[in-house]
């Protein structure tokens, strides 16, 4: 695990202790990575209880009930997926806070025409508000990943902090 991801990892993790918000993790694009930095910090078990990699619709659906209708109209790559997605898996999990994230790390887009690197973010947070967003990140499959989780751990910190 890259020392960066953990270093942000760990100020989000002393945030949500400080705040006493528990998480909970539902990756495709990331297969994991987020959940990985999350258990990474030391005393991890206060505030990451569990995380879901769904790869594939069958398993979005089957695991975090994303509705077959949404990924149909829209793909597992849409605000409306990751929204699903983050709502599903904090519904499983019971935590307070959820993170989803969803996109094309590379080498292909969607045959939608979205490009690689195209991922969505979705962060449910203990009022059950979804905040939602689509970044682009540039390079090979494994830089976009890191991007990705860099990106989705200082975004929830930012959020909480806000």
């Amino acid at each position: 695990m890259n020392d960066d991801l953990i270093a942000v990892a760990t100020e989000l993790g002393h945030l949500l202790i400080e705040k006493k918000l528990t998480i909970t993790t539902a990756e495709s694009c990331t297969s994991g990575w987020v959940g990985t930095a999350l258990a990474a910090v030391s005393k991890s078990s206060l505030f990451y209880s569990s995380g879901f990699i769904t790869y594939t619709n069958l398993a979005k659906h089957r695991v975090l009930n994303v509705s077959m209708a949404t990924l149909d109209r829209y793909t597992a790559v849409s605000e409306a997926a990751v929204s699903e997605m983050a709502c599903g898996a904090k519904a499983l999990s019971g935590d307070t806070i959820s993170i989803a994230t969803s996109g094309y790390a590379g080498p292909d887009g969607g045959e939608d025409g979205t490009p690689p690197g195209t991922v969505w973010f979705a962060w449910c947070l203990p009022e059950g508000c979804v905040h939602t967003s689509r970044q682009w990140f540039s390079g090979e499959s494994e830089e976009v990943m890191h991007k990705a989780t860099h990106y989705c751990l200082t975004e929830l910190k930012r959020i909480l902090e806000g």
